[in-house]
């Protein structure tokens, strides 16, 4: 079986050259990556020099030409190929000088045979591949060595792979010369079939190095991955934690600004009530200026307190509800800090800044699954009046906290499954405006 060329086994074997061949090319087309262009070329080298067994007298002129070319150009191939999937340019960049001169050499001498073949005969080439082999064959040797540096599975099987290809094809022939004649073939097998287990080693050996650096890429994009989010979760906290401080002392200028109505208006008693509320709210904002999120009980009482100094800014005042599910546990819930105040300024400033009689703001929490839903509703005078009297006034007063408040607690649920609607439900017999806010329960 092992003496006819045409038998199964080696059938099967030059099959796997070719089909691998083939699907190396494809890979390249589809990414790009020119070590499968390389490897393709040198298994497509050796399957046609393989076919030189089966179609000789058909094929006498073609490989008389390129017998020794198809070897030498299916090298230079090979060694393109390690030199892209070891990185050798990379990790031992000296050492790929040489390799990139050999590569060079390998081919012209490839391209030497057929000159020697046109202006001298066959016996010449067979001569100049005896000199070049053991040449080739050192310098691999020093290369596998060098190699070594590289750490890594993957270099192993490139060295068991080629090392065992290159000496069974060296074999393969030299053995032809130094033993007696039909030694093989007295035996059931051809010389060369040391060459056709080489390329099956070496098949072998670069699945298992390509399946170890796939195995790598996939380890590495996770590490990757990980990392990125590591980076984007500090980003956003830091993004978040610059609109925390430019959101406090806007909120402390509002503050600061009723004290001094009080002041101006000569009323010390409720000058003195307004500091002694605002300093224990002042105390609250910062316990929690350094932390991005808050329960939402707390938010809750801090927002209580904000109210009340509001409460008592405004002429007439207004009614402040708030309505909770049951089922909801404030304490597990966290929310950045003061993430409703601007909402509800916003209310009393704008809403409430010309509205004759009755004020309120409702507030309400609702329990919506995986869910919070947080309404603000108030009964002033509605979007479109609040921008007309503003631009009317020529108010340069801007509702700044809307926008940072917004951003936070998307920036902390990473803009998923959150939104806030603000909206005129301003009708024929009632004003008012609607914020809503949804944000998920948990955030990773």
């Amino acid at each position: 079986m092992l003496l006819d060329f045409s038998s199964e086994i080696y059938a099967w074997i030059r099959g796997a050259l070719l089909f691998v061949a083939i699907y190396s090319l494809i890979i390249f087309f589809l990414n790009k990556r020119k070590q499968y262009l390389y490897y393709s070329l040198f298994l497509l080298s050796f399957f046609i020099y393989f076919l030189k067994n089966i179609c000789y007298e058909r094929c006498h002129t073609f490989y008389t030409y390129l017998n020794f070319s198809l070897l030498f150009f299916g090298f230079a191939a090979y060694i393109s190929f390690g030199r892209d999937v070891l990185e050798t340019k990379k990790n031992i960049p000296e050492w790929d000088q040489l390799i990139v001169l050999a590569m060079k050499l390998i081919l012209v001498a490839a391209f030497a045979f057929i000159l020697v073949q046109l202006f001298l005969d066959y016996d010449y080439q067979e001569k100049l591949f005896i000199f070049l082999m053991p040449i080739i064959a050192v310098f691999s040797v020093l290369t596998f060595i060098v190699l070594t540096k590289i750490k890594g599975k993957h270099v192993t099987y490139f060295i068991i792979g080629s090392l065992s290809f290159l000496v069974l094809a060296v074999a393969s022939y030299l053995l032809k010369q130094v033993l007696a004649e039909n030694y093989f073939e007295n035996r059931g097998v051809q010389p060369k079939f040391l060459m056709y287990l080489g390329a099956v080693i070496e098949m072998i050996m670069t699945a298992f190095l390509m399946g170890n650096k796939l195995k790598i890429f996939k380890k590495n994009k996770i590490e990757t991955e990980f990392e990125l989010a590591i980076k984007t979760k500090e980003m956003a906290d830091l993004k978040m934690t610059v609109l925390q401080t430019q959101m406090d002392p806007h909120f402390l200028y509002n503050s600061l600004n009723s004290i001094n109505n009080f002041v101006l208006q000569h009323d010390k008693e409720k000058a003195s009530d307004y500091i002694t509320k605002f300093s224990r709210l002042i105390r609250e904002v910062l316990k929690n200026s350094t932390s991005l999120t808050i329960p939402l009980d707390d938010d809750l009482g801090i927002l209580g307190l904000y109210i009340k100094l509001e409460q008592m800014r405004m002429v007439g005042g207004f009614d402040y509800v708030v309505t909770i599910d049951e089922i909801i546990n404030l304490r597990e819930i966290q929310v950045p800090p003061l993430f409703m105040q601007p909402f509800i300024e916003n209310a009393i400033w704008h809403g409430f800044r010309n509205k004759p009689g009755y004020k309120i703001i409702n507030l309400s929490i609702y329990d919506e699954a995986e869910n919070i839903r947080c309404e603000i509703i108030d009964n002033g005078v509605g979007i479109k009046e609040s921008e007309a009297l503003a631009a009317k006034s020529k108010s340069t007063r801007k509702p700044f906290g809307l926008k940072a408040s917004e951003d936070r607690i998307k920036l902390l649920h990473e803009n998923k499954n959150v939104y806030v609607i603000i909206e005129d439900i301003t009708d024929h017999e009632n004003t008012g405006t609607k914020v809503t806010i949804k944000f998920p329960k948990t955030f990773n």
